[in-house]
């Protein structure tokens, strides 16, 4: 319980954290900053880190000038990128020897083939959305490992997404994280951030569910 207080603590209060770091340590705040990110990305268990909130902060103290902005964006990219790849391998390494392939009855090698295929061809758009999606993109580059998806090809929507992620949300809050109504509100706007994607996550599998449920009395 005192950890998950803690982390709720961290959620809603990350700009007084983030400003009490910064006073105290200096630029040692990027090393956490990096640390953080890396960990929400790299981590399939850790999924509940302040990722969207705490670019949206980040991004507001370097509108004020306590931060550098580019070096805030580098080092956050960096840190997105080399999260997924690190949560990629895993996924990559792991996943197949957890099923033992055909020696398991827990693998079934037709619906890791449709995995494989589906990823393929359209795993670039999920791993790219999910970027904006808390949980669900912490999950995403590990399955997309398991999966089998080439590195090439997800390296390629690692880097897409994660500059679209940390670039839009970062430069959010370089312009508007300093007016008033916006610091006033600045809980309210992170609840939001965190329960709007996830509303969105469990609309559309409702409708892909209803949709499957829909083909499936169709065919009999």
């Amino acid at each position: 319980m005192e950890l998950l207080a803690f982390f709720v603590d961290l959620l809603m209060h990350v700009d007084k954290h983030l400003e009490t770091v910064l006073l105290n340590y200096g630029n040692w705040a990027y090393a956490l900053l990096f640390l953080i990110i890396f960990v929400e990305t790299g981590v399939v268990v850790m999924p509940f880190l302040p990722g969207d909130s705490l670019l949206f902060v980040v991004g507001a103290m370097c509108g004020v000038g306590l931060m550098s902005y580019p070096t805030s964006l580098a080092i956050l990219l960096a840190a997105a990128v080399l999260g997924n790849q690190s949560n990629y391998t895993v996924g990559r390494f792991f996943g197949p020897r957890v099923f033992h392939w055909e020696q398991s009855r827990y693998f079934n090698k037709r619906a890791f083939d449709q995995a494989h295929a589906f990823y393929e061809k359209y795993g670039g758009v999920t791993l790219v959305a999910a970027r904006f999606m808390p949980f669900l993109r912490t999950f995403a580059p590990f399955v997309a490992g398991v999966a089998q998806m080439t590195r090439r090809k997800f390296t390629f929507f690692d880097v897409t997404g994660g500059a679209l992620w940390v670039g839009s949300i970062v430069t959010a809050g370089y312009f508007f994280g300093s007016v008033p109504w916006v610091k006033m509100n600045l809980e309210k706007i992170i609840w939001a951030m965190i329960l709007i994607p996830g509303f969105i996550i469990l609309w559309g599998a409702w409708k892909a569910r209803r949709k499957a449920a829909r083909a499936g009395l169709s065919h009999r």
